[in-house]
């Protein structure tokens, strides 16, 4: 009877064919064109997850960033492909390497070109358009923000390393972020075809007219279009470095209080795009790790909890763990007033913001500051003034203010105010800083300056202290040499958490 049974068996598994092997999942890369606005060609690396059903799959678009190729996300797509079955298209963006088309600085067609990709993931690589997510570095995260305005199908947003305002990015107070803007333009120029607006607004950088290109600025910023977002309902995800020498943190800041959907803020210590750099190749990363729950909750809709969490979420810029808040902090402050002085303008002092890409990426990684030694900052030149001092320590978290009393005696100056930690020995740590344009000979004004936001943990018996100055290698400088600053009574507020 046994036997008889084992003969049935095998003459089945012959007829039948041995069960096949399930498959484990996977994701699989193919090398595409894709139709652009108008047609323009799109290089991009198309991500499918592979072992997990014939789809349709949840869609994510990630454009590369601005002078970087489509491989920049391959790492990421890989991981979220396999582990969570998303399909992602990873694409250069127009006017860059292999892609088609001229540079429009986040322009119609350049927004434009997140829906067409869209459009074709549907149509060519089983992905679902009820379930769409857009995500991105920099120039990526731009447009992502943008294009979630434009277009419902995108349910959520990832932006890193982001602007919101261009105009307030790079001409904060109406001084020009010079390194920021030669780093963009030569990348530009090196990597790609610059198109007629760019190339229109370097000829107003290189003439001194800067101003000229403030009005472009509108269209290609997120905040112009937080109705739409709002509206829209769009989940948005905003992850930034506090030492960011490109895009700023306090735009960000700004603009994620006036979103009123699912929202998250992610802090950290570093520069453009270091917070988030190995997460982009697949390594683990906190803030990748974040931006995957993100997209299964909003994009999956899966009950994952992290629209439960503290959605403000800040590490420390000097070191230490998360700080987590359910709106932007608003503790309690600490108000310093400040003396009356006179200095010259147009002299340099080593008191400076440091580099950008650099001295943040430093700070990021090493924690190692842009720092100065209070004692050899000339006070002809600068005024200082001293803070604050915390026998115990104190965590400083949101934005510093300053109500500045200035009387310049040039129709321009240019300030720049400094806020340290500073040790027993006189040595500084660079907290904040922040720019101003002042205007009108001998005219006397007050004004209300916003320093960087930040949260630093400043060690016990350590002090703060306030330099203000009128030249620094980060900015265009319009201060004129021989001319004088006066200052009268004017405070510094500090927040806590």
């Amino acid at each position: 009877m046994r036997r008889s049974l084992v003969l049935v068996l095998v003459l089945l598994t012959t007829l039948l064919g041995a069960p096949a092997a399930v498959a484990a999942p996977g994701h699989q890369i193919s090398y595409k064109t894709i139709p652009g606005v108008g047609g323009t060609a799109l290089k991009a690396f198309v991500v499918e997850p592979t072992g997990q059903g014939n789809g349709p799959f949840p869609l994510l678009v990630m454009p590369s960033s601005w002078a970087v190729p489509n491989i920049e996300y391959v790492g990421a797509a890989a991981k979220l492909a396999k582990e969570s079955g998303y399909v992602v298209v990873s694409y250069t963006s127009r006017g860059f390497w292999d892609s088609g088309g001229e540079i429009d600085i986040a322009g119609p067609d350049t927004v434009g070109d997140v829906s067409k990709v869209i459009d074709w993931a549907i149509a060519n690589a089983h992905a679902d358009g009820t379930k769409v997510g857009a995500a991105g570095i920099s120039y990526g995260a731009g447009q992502s923000l943008l294009a979630a305005a434009n277009d419902k199908r995108i349910k959520a947003a990832a932006a890193l390393s982001t602007w919101t305002d261009l105009a307030r990015s790079l001409y904060p107070n109406n001084t020009v972020n010079k390194q920021a803007v030669e780093v963009l333009l030569g990348a530009g120029h090196a990597t790609g075809r610059p198109g007629p607006v760019l190339l229109e607004a370097e000829d107003a950088y290189r003439d001194g007219r800067f101003w000229e290109v403030v009005p472009i600025s509108a269209g290609r910023s997120a905040v112009s279009k937080i109705d739409q977002i709002n509206a829209n309902g769009t989940a948005v995800m905003l992850g930034n470095a506090w030492n960011d020498g490109i895009f700023a943190p306090g735009q960000i800041a700004d603009f994620y209080g006036k979103l009123t959907g699912p929202k998250r803020l992610m802090l950290s210590p570093g520069d453009h795009a270091t917070a988030e750099l190995f997460g982009a190749a697949g390594l683990p990363n906190e803030i990748w790790e974040s931006v995957g729950r993100w997209f299964d909750r909003y994009v999956k809709g899966t009950a994952n909890g992290i629209d439960a969490e503290q959605p403000v979420q800040l590490k420390p810029n000097n070191g230490g763990t998360w700080k987590k808040f359910g709106a932007w902090p608003t503790g309690t402050t600490d108000t310093v007033q400040l003396d009356g002085k006179r200095i010259h303008a147009g002299w340099a002092t080593v008191a400076d913001s440091g580099t950008i890409l650099l001295s943040g990426a430093l700070q990021g990684f090493l924690n190692i500051p842009t720092g100065v030694s209070l004692p050899f900052v000339d006070r002809n030149v600068a005024g200082v003034w001293g803070g604050p001092q915390y026998p115990r320590g104190a965590t400083l978290a949101g934005t510093p203010k300053l109500k500045l009393q200035v009387t310049p005696s040039a129709e321009i100056t240019t300030l720049f105010a400094y806020l340290y930690e500073v040790g027993p020995l006189g040595l500084g740590a660079l907290i904040t800083h922040k720019p101003v344009k002042v205007t009108g000979a001998g005219r006397t004004q007050t004004l209300d300056v916003e320093l960087e936001p930040t949260v630093w943990n400043v060690g016990s018996g350590n002090r703060l202290a306030l330099v203000i100055d009128t030249v620094d290698p980060r900015y265009l400088t319009e201060s004129t040499r021989g001319s004088t600053v006066t200052f009268g009574p004017s405070s510094l507020t500090v927040p806590k958490a």
